[in-house]
């Protein structure tokens, strides 16, 4: 077989009704496309029966972990022009336009198409997905501590090593706070652990509780700067131990306490300050009003919340909103998003009062760019340490992000708010923003 570049060419085009942006090499070596732009390598037939099985996100996805795809050239350029071709989705859709393609074969042209596609294949079944892919369950509640449980393990116990390699030594999971796009992640995620223990307001003798810790960075900076004493909880072995470990050898053992918990498990407070970075992300719709309702129970009267979290563009039908399958089933099984509003809503209808919302998603662009780095300059250890699917699959979803963010398409927000007391003392200056001076 001759030109099967060529031939996905016209394929795609026919299919998608646009030009492709970027030039193809197929398995065979043959090129076609526009050049001077990233190319996307089919090394695979197998590539094809993937998406001949499975059309749209999650086939291409199965097709990059496993290797059968890859892009040479600037990635974020091939990706962006890949959102705009196959993924950006009109108002009410949740097709792809791929999918969507694939779907409408009453039409001569694209039935032509696909038959051409399914020659280019080759028979076969389809592939197995590769073994980086969680297995979904098809029935059962989510967000149940036992699927929770699962569902973190699946993210975060990919092995500490692997994840030292990609955030660097501060061992920050979640967006950092830049002063300048050419500071360094090591000062930017300082300065995002510092503005949180600020909004606090956090004091010497005050007890902290941080719901998903991670790898112990904001207890030890909130311990170490400030002189609280803190319970970090997570739901990962692996962060757990490396995060004792640090603490440990920082001496702090007789001041930080860290434990595999579960927030709707934790029964000692109250607390005069909570912290949640990048935790609720994992919480879910049917649960969050219970998470609310769980942390300003936790919280002393006048106490403070921040919580750090994600947030996707509101949906013109919310009932109709659905995870991206790839993050889903590589990234971050049973995770949603909300709209900050609605998390801002839940939030006060549990009794806190919102004081504060700051805006920060351009930071977060810079953050995971910064992470793509580390992981390419650590490529062959990473492959090592955890195996090359798993890789690709972070690399992909980084970077992804980080366009995302860019893009207006998801942001994040820190919010502050208060379990105000009954006589309505706040506790907060004048100037809601002097904790950044």
């Amino acid at each position: 077989m001759t030109d099967a570049a060529g031939r996905l060419a016209a394929l795609a085009e026919e299919a998608l009704g646009a030009p492709l942006p970027l030039r193809i090499r197929a398995w065979d070596h043959s090129e076609a496309g526009p050049p001077g732009t990233p190319t996307l390598v089919v090394r695979r037939r197998r590539a094809l029966r993937r998406l001949l099985w499975r059309p749209g996100e999650l086939g291409l996805a199965r097709a990059w972990v496993a290797g059968d795809l890859d892009i040479e050239g600037d990635l974020y350029q091939a990706l962006d022009a890949l959102a705009g071709l196959l993924w950006e989705r009109g108002p009410g859709s949740r097709q792809s336009r791929l999918t969507a393609a694939f779907q409408a074969l009453r039409d001569p042209a694209l039935r032509s198409a696909a038959l051409g596609l399914i020659a280019l294949a080759g028979p076969g079944l389809p592939p197995p997905p590769p073994r980086e892919e969680v297995r979904v369950p098809s029935r059962g509640p989510l967000h149940t501590l036992r699927r929770d449980k699962a569902a973190i393990s699946h993210h975060y116990d990919v092995g500490n090593d692997f994840y030292a390699r990609v955030l660097g030594p501060s061992m920050v999971y979640s967006c950092a706070y830049w002063d300048r796009p050419d500071g360094t992640l090591e000062d930017a995620q300082h300065a995002k652990l510092d503005l949180v223990c600020r909004k606090l307001a956090l004091r010497p003798g005050q007890r902290l509780l941080d719901v998903g810790c991670g790898w112990g960075s904001m207890v030890l900076h909130a311990v170490r700067e400030y002189g609280v004493t803190a319970v970090g909880i997570t739901l990962s072995e692996e962060q757990a131990a490396y995060a004792r470990k640090r603490i440990a050898e920082a001496g702090l053992t007789d001041r930080v306490e860290i434990r595999v918990q579960d927030y709707r498990k934790v029964v000692d407070g109250p607390f005069d300050a909570i912290s949640s970075i990048g935790m609720a992300e994992h919480v879910g719709a049917v649960r969050y009003a219970e998470y609310a309702a769980i942390l300003h129970r936790l919280l002393k009267p006048g106490g403070r919340l921040l919580n750090h979290q994600i947030a996707r563009r509101p949906e013109p039908d919310e009932a109709a909103y659905r995870v991206d399958e790839f993050i889903d089933r590589y990234v971050f099984p049973d995770g949603e998003l909300a709209p900050v509003g609605r998390t801002v809503a839940q939030l006060e209808e549990a009794g806190f009062e919102v004081r504060d919302v700051e805006a920060i998603r351009e930071h977060y662009a810079l953050t995971l760019r910064a992470w793509v780095t580390n992981l390419e300059r650590h490529w062959t250890e990473a492959v090592r340490l955890t195996s090359p699917g798993r890789a690709r699959v972070w690399r992909l979803y980084m970077a992804a992000c980080a366009l995302s963010f860019e893009r207006n398409r998801i942001g994040v927000n820190q919010v502050l708010a208060v379990r105000t007391p009954g006589d309505g003392a706040s506790g907060l200056p004048l100037r809601a923003r002097d904790w950044r001076e």
